[in-house]
Parts: structure tokens; C-alpha cells; sequence
């Protein structure tokens, strides 16, 4: 009986990169108008906030696909295969939009008592 595992690692690694790396540009080119207005007056601060946001955001998205993969069991079939990446890549898709807004909730919040402190 063949195994799909490494078929499945490659498909599920070389689809998560395109996302994260999509993703990630889209959200750092409109992350920085988006942190610019919030800290008017500060664009190298407002800049540098969003590159560190953008190195997070590849470092948890990386590590959690890393161990992610640490947790398939074999994979015995085509439809399994499909259904495994479909699984995997929806529950890292997931979390990316849960730490999108949560970001957008914590920058928006704090970022304006800071500043009013201030």
C-alpha cells in the first residue's frame, strides 16, 4: 500500500507558503496606512510596528504549519489526501483570521491609550 504522506507534506507546504506569503503582503501594504492612521505623525514608528506585526505573523504561521505536520497519520488514499489538506490548511486559515482581527482589536484599543497618555 502506498503512502500519500509526502505527497500530502508537499502539497500542504507549497500551499501554505503561497498563503502566508499572499497574505502576508497584502496585510503589511495595508497594515501601513492602517497603523499610520492610527499614530498620525510617527510614519518610521508606524513602519516599524508593522514589520515587526509582518515577522510575527511568518513566525507563528511557519511554526504552526512546522508542527502541524508533526501530527498527520497516514494517509493511505487520494480522497484521504484531499480531505487531510483540506482539514489542515482550513484550521491554519482559521486561526490566521483570528489573529488578523485580534491584532486589528489590540492595535486599535491600546495604540489610542498610549497615545491620549501621552
Amino acid at each position: 500500500m502506498m503512502n500519500f504522506n509526502l505527497i500530502g507534506y508537499s502539497i500542504f507546504i507549497g500551499l501554505m507558503v503561497f498563503i502566508i506569503v499572499v497574505v502576508g503582503k497584502i496585510c503589511y501594504n495595508n497594515g501601513n496606512v492602517f497603523v499610520a492612521a492610527l499614530i498620525p505623525g510617527h510614519l518610521e514608528l508606524c513602519k516599524q510596528i508593522n514589520k515587526s506585526l509582518l515577522i510575527g505573523y511568518y513566525l507563528v504561521n511557519i511554526g504552526y504549519c512546522a508542527v502541524n505536520l508533526s501530527f498527520w497519520s497516514s494517509i493511505g488514499s487520494w480522497p484521504i489526501l484531499v480531505e487531510v489538506i483540506a482539514l489542515k490548511m482550513s484550521g491554519i486559515i482559521i486561526i490566521l483570521s483570528v489573529l488578523h482581527y485580534l491584532n486589528i482589536f489590540v492595535l486599535t484599543t491600546q495604540v489610542q491609550k498610549l497615545i491620549k497618555q501621552q
